[in-house]
């Protein structure tokens, strides 16, 4: 297996794509690129929310406005 912490995401992203029903190395690519995330622009899961509608709906439409 090559070494995917050496690939930078574009290439990580082919290898997943070309690999992706080999299981071991799907798999193993994701995570290198799930480790790769910031974990300031992680967003918690939506049910651990106290009031979720609100704050999802908050989230999306902030998502929304980076993108126009």
């Amino acid at each position: 297996m090559k070494n995917l912490y050496q690939m930078t995401n574009t290439e990580l992203k082919q290898y997943i794509s070309q690999h992706r029903n080999d299981e071991d190395a799907f798999h193993a690519a994701m995570k290198v690129v799930m480790s790769r995330r910031d974990p300031d622009r992680r967003h918690p899961y939506p049910l651990e929310l106290k009031n979720h509608e609100t704050e999802v709906e908050a989230i999306l439409r902030e998502k929304l406005a980076q993108t126009e």
